[in-house]
């Protein structure tokens, strides 16, 4: 018999995975050049289904742990360190009000600081492309491979992340420690030229001691065959590094939700919706990437931001609330945005 927190996640789960494969096998069965408009669009249409998401929660997010009576709902309430001032006299409905208020409010948190911290892996993703030199026709192909990947990714370091934070708290203290020295390196390595040497990367590394690698790209295809073997072409590889980088990447983001929830499917629901925009936000960022040259300030703000977060709640009992939270990180990323509009970046002129 599976349970209801069981249900809800396979169903998450085959929703989001059947629209991924709508989205390549119907509206982008052949490569082609995705365009500004096609991107914006594709972003609106994630954005619509975070924001069902958002409104099942919000309507009837305690059937995923099945709260039918006050002490479920207590026991939820301790497990998940919701911190809510619960009230028996009042009832059930009225707390399972306040509980579906709390836990919306904590998905659009984490949605809002996965998507914005998403930003900074676009930045990765651009230059591995350019690195590669990856036709623009099969981004969107590479993509789609490396999100289907980072959503499994995503599934084991959060439900791992949870089980260790359920058995050990203070590791919330060592993530709040290690996303203030990221927000901090990241600031200050702002201006920093970054490149990729293909060659010398771990991943393509390991794939050329261990398989055959094809020396061109062969149209959309990650395999070749060739005098009878089979080959992985450089295409594929682009998508092992960009999984590689995810993970890299995770071990800030995943953290950082985590100050804002302990409830593992809230964290999961908010970042797999969040990555599902990730690459109609990628080509979006790519035609725009030179207009928001302050956008890597406000992301090392907003790591930092975090970080106290989790040591004051930790070590010093001195809680922000969600909403508070909410706020300013929509004030950092809106004055981040808004200075790089005021103060365009100044074009370098070379004698």
């Amino acid at each position: 018999m599976l349970t209801h927190e069981t249900t809800f996640f396979i169903s998450f789960l085959v929703l989001v995975i059947a629209l991924l494969f709508i989205d390549l096998g119907v509206f982008n069965r052949k490569s082609h050049e995705i365009s500004m408009k096609e991107a914006l669009l594709w972003t609106i249409v994630w954005i619509l289904f975070a924001g069902a998401i958002y409104l099942f929660i919000r309507l009837d997010g305690d059937t995923i742990h099945h709260i039918t009576t006050f002490g479920r709902l207590q026991e939820i309430n301790r497990l998940h360190g919701h911190e809510m001032h619960l009230n028996p006299a009042l009832g059930l409905q009225p707390n399972l009000e306040l509980y579906r208020q709390t836990i919306s409010l904590q998905f659009l948190t984490g949605y809002l600081l996965e998507y914005s911290l998403s930003v900074d892996n676009i930045f990765v993703m651009i230059l591995l492309f350019l690195s590669f030199g990856v036709p623009k026709a099969y981004y969107h192909r590479v993509l789609f491979w490396g999100i289907l990947g980072a959503i499994i990714m995503r599934f084991l370091f959060i439900y791992i992340t949870a089980s260790l934070i359920q058995q050990f708290e203070w590791i919330l203290w060592i993530f709040g420690a290690l996303l203030i020295y990221s927000g901090i390196k990241m600031y200050i390595e702002r201006n920093k030229e970054e490149h990729i040497e293909v060659s010398n990367h771990p991943v393509v590394k390991f794939s050329s001691k261990h398989f055959r690698v094809f020396p061109s790209f062969a149209k959309d295809a990650f395999f070749v065959k060739q005098n009878g073997n089979w080959m992985i072409t450089p295409l594929l590889l682009v998508v092992l590094v960009i999984e590689f980088s995810d993970v890299i990447f995770a071990v800030d983001s995943v953290p950082a939700i985590f100050s804002v929830t302990k409830d593992p499917f809230i964290v999961f629901t908010s970042n797999i919706c969040a990555i599902l925009g990730l690459r109609s936000l990628f080509f979006v960022v790519s035609h725009v990437i030179g207009l928001f040259h302050y956008l890597k300030i406000g992301l090392a703000v907003l790591l930092t931001f975090i970080g106290v977060k989790m040591l004051l709640d930790g070590i010093f009992h001195l809680p922000i609330s969600t909403s508070a939270s909410l706020v300013i990180i929509v004030a950092i990323l809106g004055i981040s945005i808004l200075a790089s509009v005021i103060f365009p970046k100044k074009a370098t002129t070379h004698p």
